[in-house]
């Protein structure tokens, strides 16, 4: 996926990029824990020490042994992880407590928000918040049984709302859903101090709106359940204007709960609702691809081509999840993110790159496919997409693998016959690793190649910066116009971190990052 950053926004995303989403999630969610617990010593926040470790011990075993039993039922890798994090967002929405009829209540929470990952799926992905569908069922059933307990979103503390804030902030600038994330709390608090100024004044009291702002912002959950529960990139949908169109929906039901028989649309509910909106927007990006050969771009780069089942829409720039069903997944699944590297021009013709060298299985599965063989593309996402003025002059920067997304942008201004101010630094280990060349060429752009080793028979127009490593001060020296330019850069969180004081002097900085958990 794609985010534009602030010039300082750099250093930090290279930063926490070096840790896997899980792990920063988990760790996240774990600090909040500790937190939490030493401010229920304090009796700071609503449940004692001993329902909060009790209750979290209930939590993670129900989520943990339920994940298990699927995961060996479906022949599917462990990850312990993701029980976890499901476990420890329950901890925080649900009530916790002491009463063996309510600690049976979070493990049916528990169970079901687990069980939903295998059941409620789509082409192996999830629809539904699991911690929201665990939360939801919880509720309802708890009109006939209110001692199993529901939803408290205890969570929503003004002690709590610091530590939210900033760990969300940082799960957000790695999972580039910050803006979404904001568009939601303004959306939520915006709805509620609405809704609680027309019940003052209903009840014949004052509204004091500098304390009823504070309370909105501070001692509601929309911190959390923004930060760390719709911002899950398994279920939003794929275009950033379809995640704002589902902010504002969550926020606005959030915000002002509407009544369904004996419960409300209001928080998790509220996720429910926008999930399934969400599952909508991804149904017309879903096609299946016909396998037709693949061929040998450099020693360590393929490429694969397709021939899609059905026309389907994307931008230049864009990537697809495909899907590879293949027997002992490893922990990541059998599913992948891959920029388009052809055009929509091309189409029904689709084309992929990728690096060897990974023994995931799914790399070897992938490498096994036959040609003739159906592979199903689960959605199409990102926002890296060039300016829309065609007067806008660019600065594409790609490491190695990282040119793919480019390769679409250039294939789609030759076939649509543009003419844009586009030069291409690209960056690779040795010169035999140059990818593409012909499609980039073809464009007729400016190329600066930083390589180890000198090139040879380069096309016209393609110059050599020299051995060194690229930084930020050869950068510059290679696009000394750089301050006029949009940058865009396709690459790893090293490349943006080394590449940082240069690119801050850019108009505009975009990456092209890859994240999910």
């Amino acid at each position: 996926m794609s985010v534009t950053l602030s010039a300082g926004s750099t250093r930090v995303l290279g930063l926490i990029g070096r840790v896997s989403m899980y792990r920063l999630v988990m760790a996240s969610l774990g600090l909040l824990a500790v937190i939490s617990l030493v401010l229920s010593f304090a009796g700071l926040v609503v449940p004692e020490p001993l329902e909060l470790v009790a209750s979290a011990v209930v939590l993670a075993l129900a989520c943990v042994a339920t994940d298990l039993v699927a995961q060996s039922v479906l022949r599917m890798p462990r990850r312990v992880e993701s029980s976890l994090i499901t476990a420890a967002i329950l901890l925080f929405v649900l009530r916790p407590t002491l009463e063996p009829v309510g600690l049976a209540g979070l493990a049916l929470a528990g169970v079901v928000a687990s069980a939903s990952k295998y059941l409620l799926v789509w082409r192996g992905r999830h629809i539904f918040n699991p911690a929201a569908t665990g939360a939801s069922v919880l509720t309802i059933v708890s009109i006939w049984a209110p001692d199993l307990g529901s939803s408290a979103w205890w969570v929503g503390s003004p002690w709590l709302a610091a530590p939210v804030l900033v760990l969300g902030v940082l799960l957000l600038l790695r999972t580039d859903k910050l803006p979404i994330v904001v568009v939601f709390w303004a959306v939520a608090m915006a709805v509620a101090f609405t809704r609680t100024s027309v019940q003052f004044q209903a009840a014949g009291f004052p509204v004091d709106v500098p304390s009823v702002l504070l309370q909105v912002a501070f001692s509601s959950p929309f911190l959390f359940l923004g930060a760390f529960m719709l911002s899950e990139p398994l279920t939003l949908p794929p275009r950033r204007m379809q995640q704002y169109v589902v902010a504002v929906l969550v926020g606005v039901l959030a915000g002002w709960p509407i009544p369904v028989g004996e419960v409300t649309l209001g928080q998790e509910r509220a996720l429910l609702v926008g999930n399934l909106v969400a599952f909508l927007f991804c149904l017309r990006a879903a096609v299946r691809l016909q396998v037709e050969g693949r061929r040998d771009l450099t020693p360590t780069v393929r490429e694969l081509t397709f021939r899609a089942a059905r026309p389907f829409s994307f931008s230049p720039g864009q990537y697809l999840e495909l899907d590879v069903p293949h027997r002992k997944p490893d922990g990541r699944g059998t599913r992948r993110e891959f920029s388009i590297a052809s055009a929509p021009e091309d189409l029904p013709e689709v084309r992929i790159a990728f690096k060897d060298g990974s023994q995931s299985s799914y790399k070897r599965a992938l490498a096994a496919v036959e040609p003739g063989s159906t592979l199903a593309v689960t959605g199409v996402w990102g926002d890296f997409v060039l300016p829309s003025r065609s007067t806008s002059p660019v600065l594409l920067v790609a490491a190695g693998i990282g040119v793919t997304p480019f390769v679409s942008q250039l294939r789609h201004l030759v076939a649509t016959d543009q003419q844009r101010d586009v030069v291409l630094v690209y960056v690779v280990s040795d010169a035999e690793e140059l990818a593409f060349r012909d499609d980039i060429a073809a464009s007729g752009i400016r190329v600066v190649v930083f390589t180890r080793d000198e090139p040879h028979d380069l096309p016209a127009g393609w110059e050599w910066a020299g051995p060194d490593r690229v930084d930020a001060s050869s950068l510059v020296r290679a696009v000394p116009d750089l301050a006029q330019r949009a940058a865009y850069v396709s690459g790893p969180p090293r490349l943006i971190t080394a590449l940082a004081p240069a690119l801050s002097k850019a108009k505009s900085l975009t990456t092209d990052a890859f994240a999910g958990y």
